[in-house]
């Protein structure tokens, strides 16, 4: 059995590459919203596989761009 990996606000950063920084991770930490962290004592971690599981959740799935065959295809 493997041990969970936990990341620290650094590292969930870097994972995001900046998208999310540290600061936007702690202001949603003080509404209680965004991806799962745990506490232990004054550290914050963040589970890799619960962030898995966030990705997860917020997926957008894009539906096929209607073609307009008027001014798509051939243009004289």
């Amino acid at each position: 059995m493997t041990e969970p990996k936990y990341l620290t606000p650094e590292e969930v950063s870097d994972r995001y590459r900046g998208a999310i920084s540290t600061g936007t991770l702690k202001n949603w930490r003080s509404q209680r919203i965004g991806p799962p962290f745990i506490k232990v004592g004054k550290s914050v971690l963040y589970s890799a596989e619960q962030l898995d599981q966030w990705d997860r959740k917020n997926v957008v799935t894009c539906r096929a761009a209607k073609v307009d065959h008027m001014t798509a295809g051939d243009q004289r």
